[in-house]
């Protein structure tokens, strides 16, 4: 798999907003939250998800918007033969 694209749009003193352009067959690689983030989809279409626990599929819809907490360490795949785009936003 190819890694995905990502643009850092804002990093200032309060938050880190990255958005990030997932082409079909194209993953995020592993990596973990230092921050608190919101992710808010643009597109949709279902992502595939690793973490330590197991593998999970993740539908996701225009407007869509997810929270998690710091810590998180998972890789994303676009595993689908659409580009899905969101802004993911980190709370410093």
């Amino acid at each position: 798999m190819s890694l995905a694209q990502s643009q850092i749009l804002v990093d200032d003193a309060r938050v880190i907003a990255t958005q990030w352009t997932m082409a079909p067959g194209s993953e995020t690689g592993q990596h973990t939250h230092a921050h608190d983030y919101v992710v808010v989809y643009l597109t949709g279409g279902t992502l595939t998800v690793t973490t330590p626990a197991g593998e999970i599929k993740a539908p996701v819809a225009p407007h869509l918007v997810t929270s998690r907490a710091a810590g998180i360490s998972h890789n994303v795949a676009n595993r689908t033969d659409a580009t899905i785009t969101f802004i993911e936003i980190e709370l410093k």
